[in-house]
């Protein structure tokens, strides 16, 4: 079934056939007609399988046909970060570009003055943060009165985030009748099914449950390489492939901070994101990425999930990950769609028990790329950086006054 046979409006459909989307993914297919029944959905669906236009179509579809009465909003999409909720609002607006349903996102980490600008003008569908959403609504700035759709997106991440009171209360805030419950995940766990159940009635279940956890999209290998050496073999990579799209993923802020130094100091142009950024900033940051202006993003797990940047042609594991599911979500970020992508680990010696432990959770086992003593060897001494390179400066000198320190 295409989406031009979907009984959506013609506006819709028009933007849709602009975007390219000619054919639902398979989530949307099992999703958008049910919503559009007005069910409740508990679906279980991967990053990357096209879930948020699963609830976007239907749900401009509905707003459209039923014309606002007051400046409420009437859908409300909570998500766990800032950034996934950035890019659903985008997703809303793109979608909803040539209708006049009104869109907006709400989160913290940015000056609330704006958002209640456009609460007072009025609005129809609000993405948001859980924590903006009741302190907005603590303000007087924020109704949920008249809420026909709660959708909760990444719904896993946000208990893992420890928002599942926050999101049990949002729940009962709103109206009860005449309202849809729209719940997504990645995963399924005992602690998910009982949040579920608490917020969904009688929901259509949805499962899209790939047998393989990483896409056959990226091929997947790993060097072993010291802690210590892990800056000089990433410069060798992005200088041999000057052209790719790099994300970088490393453990803490900090390490963030020290890649994108090490890598300057050779010349090498790269941009940090994590946490301690300013919101905006990592908003412009990911934008610039997507643009093309930096093709070097070095981040912690703050893009590992829901964030879709097209053209990821390399993910590097920099600093393997604690937890096995994050793996999944980091190479998640190449090999997107029919695209092909790589990713590659630096596994130090003291970190081989972690990747141990992602093989036997991917039931897959990552290629061992083998290098030598003497290639490894060549890669430290070919870096740029010769005020850490004393050998590369000795052998420079000694070539000069025409002696040399090798027999």
């Amino acid at each position: 079934m295409r989406f031009e046979e979907y009984p959506i409006h013609d506006l819709i459909k028009q933007q849709l056939a602009y975007l390219g989307f000619k054919r639902p993914t398979d989530i949307q297919f099992k999703a958008i007609q049910p919503i559009m029944k007005g069910e409740d959905v508990f679906a279980i669906a991967q990053t990357g399988t096209g879930k948020t236009a699963a609830f976007v179509i239907p749900i401009l579809n509905d707003l459209m046909k039923h014309k606002a009465h007051s400046k409420a909003p009437r859908c409300l999409v909570l998500a766990p970060t800032r950034e996934l909720a950035h890019q659903i609002t985008e997703v809303f607006k793109e979608i909803g570009k040539k209708t006049d349903v009104r869109i907006a996102s709400v989160m913290g980490g940015v000056e609330q003055e704006n958002q209640i600008q456009q609460l007072r003008k009025g609005v129809d569908v609000i993405v948001a943060t859980p924590g903006r959403v009741f302190d907005l609504r603590s303000q007087g700035f924020l109704v949920l009165d008249e809420l026909r759709y709660l959708v909760l997106d990444e719904a896993d991440r946000m208990l893992d985030l420890g928002f599942d009171e926050d999101i049990k209360a949002i729940h009962k805030l709103s109206p009860k009748k005449n309202r849809q419950t729209l719940f997504f995940s990645a995963t399924i766990t005992k602690k998910i099914k009982s949040l579920a159940y608490d917020v969904v009635r009688e929901a259509i279940r949805i499962q899209i449950s790939p047998k393989d956890l990483i896409t056959k999209n990226v091929d997947h290998a790993f060097i072993t390489v010291e802690m210590d050496d892990k800056r000089f073999f990433l410069e060798n990579m992005i200088q041999e492939y000057p052209d790719y799209k790099f994300v970088v993923f490393v453990r803490t802020k900090v390490r963030c901070e020290r890649v994108v130094a090490a890598m300057e100091r050779v010349g090498i142009k790269s941009e940090a994101l994590h946490g301690g950024k300013e919101q905006q900033d990592r908003f412009d940051i990911l934008d610039r990425f997507r643009n093309g202006e930096n093709k070097i993003l070095v981040t912690t797990d703050v893009a590992a999930r829901g964030i879709d940047i097209p053209g990821v042609d390399y993910v590097i594991n920099y600093d393997i990950p604690d937890m096995e599911e994050q793996y999944v979500h980091r190479v998640g970020r190449t090999g997107r769609g029919t695209s092909k992508g790589q990713a590659l680990a630096f596994c130090s010696p003291e970190e081989r028990p972690l990747l141990d432990a992602i093989q036997v959770y991917i039931e897959t086992e990552i290629e061992e790329l083998e290098i030598n003593k003497h290639d490894y060897k060549a890669i430290l001494e070919d870096t740029e950086d010769v005020t850490y390179n004393w050998q590369k400066l000795l052998d420079q000198a000694n070539e000069e006054d025409g002696t040399s320190d090798k027999w």
